[in-house]
């Protein structure tokens, strides 16, 4: 028995109901951009990695917000309903999921983008640079 079936894998059903539930919690990178390349875009993208890090390259129309300086005051041109996507430097970074547990706080909606940076630039997508 290998280390992948030591533990038995979910019925159906669960995988089922697990995966989809996820897609309530994340996007990823091709979906963040085919809806900013379409002007589908329907969500505020937060880069929240730094202003300096943000500088260096940054996913086209995201918005420079640091995750720890996401706080009310910051987010109240948007309104309460607004979706707020938001992404790091990639999977090895828990920045997101720091800037995700801040807004859903506030009661803002959130999405992570899991790959980040890294992704964005694995997938061939452009940066943006200020």
């Amino acid at each position: 028995m290998s280390y992948v079936t030591e533990v038995t894998a979910a019925d159906s059903a669960a995988a089922l109901a697990h995966f989809e539930a996820s897609f309530r919690y994340e996007t990823d990178c091709w979906d963040v951009h085919n809806a900013i390349s379409t002007g589908q875009q329907d969500f505020v993208l937060l880069d929240v990695r730094g202003s300096e890090k943000y500088e260096a390259g940054h996913v086209p129309g995201a918005l420079d917000l640091a995750h720890r300086k996401i706080i009310g005051s910051k987010l109240a041109e948007f309104p309460a309903d607004t979706l707020f996507v938001v992404y790091c430097a990639g999977p090895h970074c828990n920045g997101a999921a720091r800037a995700a547990i801040r807004l859903a706080k506030l009661g803002r909606p959130v999405k992570v983008m899991p790959g980040g940076i890294t992704g964005w630039v694995d997938e061939g997508f452009e940066l943006a640079r200020s």
